[in-house]
């Protein structure tokens, strides 16, 4: 623990805290009665439950399988429902409402163009209904009180073949509010360097770009992606423990992969709960991020799939101060890394860090230590 406000905070002021989103999928954070709904519009027939919640708990419990691939099917009923305009805008918007009312004050939220084809729609059109959902979503957090700026990551599917075209896109929208580039999909057999086409454009254009690597697949996912490939970012990252290890009396040595992840400051979007699911991870106790946070690597906190792992960053965090007694310095900590590792212009990131996200911490500790004064008066004089 590394705390000067040494206690864990309470439910409500993790949820108040300012958070930093850089993991989170569009298509795995629909809410139940929004996929319910749709359905019924477009005349799709093939989900599982159609009350909202069994809906959520079907996902749930449909993603608790202990497999990336099985986990993955789920996918298939949520972007059915993502076919059209309409429904692409009202996703977009409603996921910014949620991630703001969860205290997030940043976020990168990211999807596959390719997946939302079937109505006909170009890649063009998927992507400004999306970016105008967003900014519609932000325009309604402001209404409730709210601020969040998001920002979309285009993710090409690894097992296809249009990295190259999906790249293109993404650099063609970095002014209008795509910010970066992502793979993803099964990693076992698809190994990032089938799309080097992709990452080679992309650092010609000086663009950004993240790799899912190291949650199905091992430690040479994690090479392949940052050696042969040129990441900036790991999506999730979490078999880096692997090059870690850990003697009887504690010390630490880190293998050679390891410390050139930790000393070159590269971010791991760590996604606990996801992990435990696909198994990654074993328990949130044992989760990779608590040594990790330790050996000062550049984690960061992150949901990947709300809907399917019944999560929001708040709950993240819950279980994280459960599991590792984190307190509002810890949170801060992975918060400042989140925004430091961000897709956005270096005096943005500045601007959010010192103009939002600390001073939110410092008003939650401190109130913490008038509350923590308070008691101690009220005690002293019941005592007297």
């Amino acid at each position: 623990m590394t705390s000067q406000t040494p206690s864990v905070p309470t439910a409500d002021q993790i949820r108040r805290a300012p958070k930093v989103l850089l993991h989170d999928h569009l298509d795995g954070g629909l809410r139940p009665g929004t996929i319910i709904e749709l359905a019924r519009e477009q005349g799709y027939r093939q989900l599982p439950e159609t009350e909202p919640d069994k809906l959520g708990i079907w996902f749930r419990e449909a993603a608790d399988s202990g497999s990336l691939e099985r986990y993955l099917e789920t996918f298939a009923h949520t972007c059915a429902v993502m076919q059209t305009r309409d429904a692409l805008f009202r996703v977009a918007a409603e996921c910014a409402v949620d991630l703001a009312e969860d205290g997030v004050v940043y976020a990168e939220v990211r999807y596959a163009p390719e997946q939302h084809l079937e109505s006909g729609l170009t890649l063009e059109e998927v992507v400004e209904a999306v970016n105008e959902g967003f900014r519609e979503g932000e325009r309604q957090a402001r209404a409730n009180g709210h601020r969040i700026r998001v920002g979309a990551l285009l993710t090409a599917m690894r097992h296809a073949a249009r990295a190259l075209e999906i790249a293109e896109l993404a650099n063609r929208y970095r002014d209008s509010g795509v910010v970066g580039f992502d793979i993803a999909g099964a990693e076992a057999g698809y190994p990032p360097t089938r799309h080097l086409d992709a990452f080679e454009y992309l650092k010609r254009e000086n663009n950004h770009f993240t790799i899912h690597a190291g949650e199905a697949f091992g430690l040479p996912s994690i090479w392949q992606a940052l050696q042969w490939c040129g990441a900036d970012r790991l999506g999730h990252g979490v078999r880096i423990i692997d090059d870690i290890e850990v003697a009887d009396d504690g010390s630490v040595t880190l293998g050679r992969l390891a410390a050139y992840v930790r000393d070159k400051r590269i971010p791991l979007e760590m996604c606990p709960s996801s992990n435990l699911q696909t198994g990654a991870a074993p328990s949130f106790a044992e989760h990779p991020i608590g040594l990790l946070r330790t050996l000062h690597f550049r984690a960061t906190v992150n949901t990947d799939n709300r809907l399917m792992s019944g999560t929001s960053m708040s709950r993240e965090f819950e279980l994280l101060t459960e599991a590792f007694d984190y307190t509002l310095d810890d949170m801060q900590w992975f918060t400042v890394n989140a925004m430091k590792s961000a897709f956005i212009p270096f005096d943005e990131r500045l601007a959010m860090i010192n103009e939002v996200i600390k001073p939110g911490y410092a008003e939650l500790k401190s109130a913490w230590l008038f509350q923590q004064t308070a008691t101690t008066s009220e005690s002293s004089r019941t005592a007297g």
